[in-house]
C-alpha cells in the first residue's frame, strides 16, 4: 500500500529531514520524493510505501499533521487509492 505526502510552507532548514525522520520512525519507506523552493516557499511531494507502517494510517496522518504544525508548514497525507480516485477521469 502506498500514500502521497505533501508539504507546503515557508522554507526553513531541515524540513525534508524532519518529515523523513517521522516516516522512518514508524516504518514508512520513502519511494520517491520531489521538492522545490519558489520565492522562499517550500513544496514537496513524497510517494511512500506504508505497508510496513507500525501505526494505524489515521495515527500516521495525525502525527505528520502535528509535526507540520510544529514546523510551521502544512503536511497532508493521502492514501494512494483516494489520490487515484480523485484524479481518475
Amino acid at each position: 500500500m502506498n500514500a502521497v505526502i505533501t508539504v507546503l510552507g515557508k522554507d526553513t532548514v531541515g524540513i525534508l529531514a524532519k518529515v523523513s525522520t517521522e516516516c522512518a520512525a514508524v516504518g514508512v519507506n520513502i519511494i520517491e520524493v520531489t521538492q522545490s523552493v519558489l520565492q522562499g516557499m517550500f513544496a514537496m511531494i513524497m510517494f511512500v510505501d506504508i505497508s510496513g507502517c507500525t501505526v494505524p494510517f489515521e495515527q500516521l496522518v495525525d502525527t505528520l499533521t502535528e509535526k507540520g504544525e510544529s514546523m510551521g508548514v502544512k503536511i497532508h497525507v493521502m492514501h494512494e487509492d483516494i489520490f487515484n480516485a480523485m484524479h481518475k477521469i
